[in-house]
């Protein structure tokens, strides 16, 4: 996990080395498609086994770049590249050479692209490449250095943001701010004083958000009363930072407000405002937890041509790039506040727990933590299952078993997925993102607040072992009729009450998504608030390729996202689990 006041790049014991080399230069008649200035910033991380992990940044100085880039360097020693992401890698003994891909082959003045890979075999004293050219022009300048630390010193590199007065877990030893807007509508309801003084996140879900829209206070109201609860005490508390352009690609329901080009928006009224109220010095002694921009990035990888689940808004967002700059810029403004702790949404194990979408995803997340001006340095940590329902841990089966020769994984539920729970994606996301660059401390959260499945449906042993699928549908706790569902869905409870570093690597269970607040509606309901009807919350929709054309599982009667739910609230006090 993380140390104190710093960030760890890389475990105790494991080689480290990290360089920032910054060079430019303007040559006199360059080339054709030469980029006559240009920086790199080339940063290594090393995790033992001589693996290791290194992010390329390239700043053209020069005349903007339209037909293309191609970056070389040589690797020292044995080192090679495994893996790469945002380009074309190749190497040839220790020349290696990176190739812009279709989408990021311009690159104006002064602009910057992120790119990285992974590699082998780097040994106990290997220094990082001194020499890289952009379009056959060297960016020469001052060399790069390095830094090599062993046995258990921790290294952190002068390209790092100041760590202010981060601690490792901002959960542990604090309390956590308890919503007074949502406690009263808890409250307001049979049984409700039950939750109410449970903390639950604060969504700035449009710009409107921010001052506060009727019936909610604003972001500022909402940490002036976070301090009065401190009561100079430690106090965590969560906002959810939720408006990209061209929201929410996949799900009607919960599109936003800005349009998908709307990235200046964006960034000057809704972004901009947030971190400045959030860097206000009466607020510096809270410890504020973001997380950044739910249902976006995975997106990318699961609803886009040519993935039957494909959705035209979608292809919008990973053609314009917004999504990746937006959550870039979020992630460099909101880190620059030094009591703040950035988490990038994930999903959840029944949105990228497959081969195909869990490894891209990791590295498109990382590709976003260093775009837009960003580095990985202002990601804290990541956020499973916000505003889902997947259960914690499946007891009564296990992804190994086999039955009557059929594995589990085989059967119509799991349908191949490496996991069955939110927690043992997360403990292994964690550690397939250190791969794809982040660093080794990076921290979990997961969100428990509608993933308990209790009540009289939920099984007490595993399913007959007449087949494969008997056997799961019999034993699963999570009764949705489909991973795929999200919408209100009926027969789901309250799960883990929020709590502080309950399991290997993970920060917290938390409530990021409040108790009874609708998922969407259930039908048209006209609306200024830019929330579509989804048919994935009409009770009556037989579904869709994104949840195998199944019946969506949801609550009638259900109003626009975000409103109140009542009876949601109770149908998950009902199935809580643990019971209240």
């Amino acid at each position: 996990m993380k140390l104190n006041g710093q960030r760890r790049w890389a475990a105790t014991g494991v080689v480290v080395a990290t360089t920032a080399a910054t060079i430019a230069v303007a040559l006199v008649a360059p080339p054709a498609g030469a980029a006559p200035g240009c920086r790199v910033d080339y940063t290594a991380n090393n995790w033992g086994g001589g693996g290791f992990g290194a992010s390329v940044k390239i700043t053209n100085l020069g005349d903007a770049i339209s037909g293309g880039w191609t970056l070389k360097f040589a690797l020292p020693g044995s080192q090679r590249v495994a893996q790469g992401w945002s380009a074309t890698w190749t190497q040839s003994g220790a020349n290696v050479t990176a190739a812009s891909m279709s989408w990021n082959g311009s690159l104006g003045t002064s602009a910057s692209i992120d790119i990285g890979f992974n590699g082998s075999g780097a040994a106990s004293g290997d220094v990082n490449p001194t020499t890289f050219t952009l379009n056959g022009t060297v960016c020469t300048g001052a060399p790069p250095t390095s830094t090599t630390t062993t046995t258990t010193t921790t290294t952190t590199t002068s390209n790092n943001p100041d760590p202010g007065n981060r601690v490792d877990n901002p959960y542990v030893g604090a309390k956590q701010y308890v919503n007074p807007d949502w406690a009263a509508k808890a409250n307001a309801e049979p049984g409700g004083s039950r939750i109410a003084n449970q903390p639950t996140a604060v969504w700035m879900d449009r710009i409107a958000a921010i001052n506060g829209t009727p019936g909610a206070r604003g972001l500022a109201s909402h940490l002036d009363e976070a301090v009065r609860q401190a009561a100079g005490s430690p106090l965590t508390i969560q906002v959810v930072i939720y408006n990209l352009p061209g929201r929410d690609c996949a799900a009607l329901a919960s599109n936003g407000e800005l349009k998908p080009t709307e990235i200046d928006r964006y960034k000057t009224e809704y972004i901009d405002p947030i971190a400045a109220i959030l860097a206000r010095p009466a607020y510096a002694s809270l410890r504020i937890v973001t997380v950044v921009e739910i249902d976006s990035l995975p997106n990318l990888i699961t609803n886009v041509t040519p993935r039957p689940t494909q959705t035209p808004q979608c292809d919008v967002m990973k053609a314009n790039g917004n999504y990746v700059t937006g959550v870039g810029y979020a992630l460099a403004k909101l880190g620059a506040v030094p009591n703040t702790y950035n988490y990038i949404d994930i999903g959840h194990h029944g949105w990228l727990g497959w081969d195909d979408n869990f490894g891209p995803s990791a590295e498109l997340l990382f590709q976003a933590a260093n775009a837009s001006g960003s580095t990985k340095a202002n990601v804290h940590g990541f956020v499973a299952n916000t505003a889902n329902y997947g259960i914690l841990t499946e007891p009564n089966f296990s992804i190994d078993e086999s039955i009557n020769g059929t594995p589990v994984r085989q059967s119509k539920w799991v349908d191949w997925n490496r996991y069955t729970g939110e927690l043992p994606y997360a403990q292994a996301f964690r550690q397939r993102a250190v791969q794809a660059g982040f660093d080794a401390n990076v921290g979990m959260l997961i969100d428990t607040s509608r993933n308990g499945w209790g009540g009289t449906a939920r099984p007490s042993g595993p399913g007959p072992r007449t087949s494969v699928d008997a056997y799961v549908d019999g034993g699963r706790l999570d009764r949705r009729i489909h991973l795929g569902n999200w919408c209100n869905q009926a027969g789901a409870g309250i799960g883990e009450r929020p709590k502080a570093a309950p399991a290997a690597g993970v920060d917290a269970y938390v409530w990021i998504k409040p108790p009874g607040e609708s998922d969407g509606a259930s039908e048209e309901i006209p609306n200024n608030e830019g929330k579509g009807f989804d048919r994935m919350c009409d009770p009556t929709y037989t579904g869709n390729a994104r949840n195998g054309n199944s019946m969506s599982g949801s609550l009638g009667n259900a109003p626009l996202a975000g409103h109140w739910f009542p009876a949601q609230l109770q149908e998950l006090m009902r199935n809580a689990y643990p019971a209240l």
